[in-house]
Formats: structure tokens, sequence, C-alpha cells
């Protein structure tokens, strides 16, 4: 179960993440309430998260796969650039999440 609500609060971070630029910097009042929304679902999920699985790998997963998706958003729906050097960083940031899960596996 936890790791079901590892994906629920990814995927409320990442929702969170994306509607940022559409707050105009907080000063627009929807897109505000449900990005500060999604991004308190994300913590409340991952803190039941963290009850059973350690804060490290729990992290990990949560940050790493949140940039991941983040960045494949940028791309799709932003229009921003992926590089060379982006995919290499996005390489490291998934090598080391599988690095931390299989320390975290012992």
């Amino acid at each position: 179960m936890a790791y079901l609500y590892l994906v629920l609060a990814i995927s409320a971070e990442v929702i969170g993440t994306s509607l940022l630029k559409s707050t105009e910097g907080f000063s627009r009042l929807w897109p505000s309430i449900w990005c500060l929304g999604s991004y308190a679902i994300a913590f409340v999920l991952l803190s039941q998260v963290i009850k059973t699985v350690s804060v490290g790998v729990a992290y990990a997963l949560w940050s790493g796969l949140g940039t991941v998706a983040i960045v494949a958003i940028g791309s799709a729906f932003l229009g921003e650039e992926i590089t060379p050097l982006k995919i290499v960083g996005i390489g490291l940031v998934v090598a080391g999440v599988v690095i931390l899960n299989l320390g975290g596996a012992h």
C-alpha cells in the first residue's frame, strides 16, 4: 500500500509543479489554490509512505521520478527544450534512485 501512496504522492507533486507557471507568481487565485492543494496532498501521502519505507528511499523515488516526469511534461507541453546534457542528467537521477533502492533492499 505504501508504494501506491508513493505513486499518488508523486502524481500530486507533478501536478502541483506543472501548475506553478500558470499561477503567475501566485497572483492568480484558482491555479494557486490547485497548485498548493496538490502539494499538500503530495506531502500528506509522502508522510504516510515513510511510516513503512525508509525516508531516503521514499524521498529519492518521490523527487527523482517527479523530476523526470516534470522534464517530460516541460518538453511536451511547456515548450522546454531537451538537450543531450539534460538527458544525461535524467539518466544520473534514475541511476541514483536505482542505487539507493538497491542499497535499501538489504
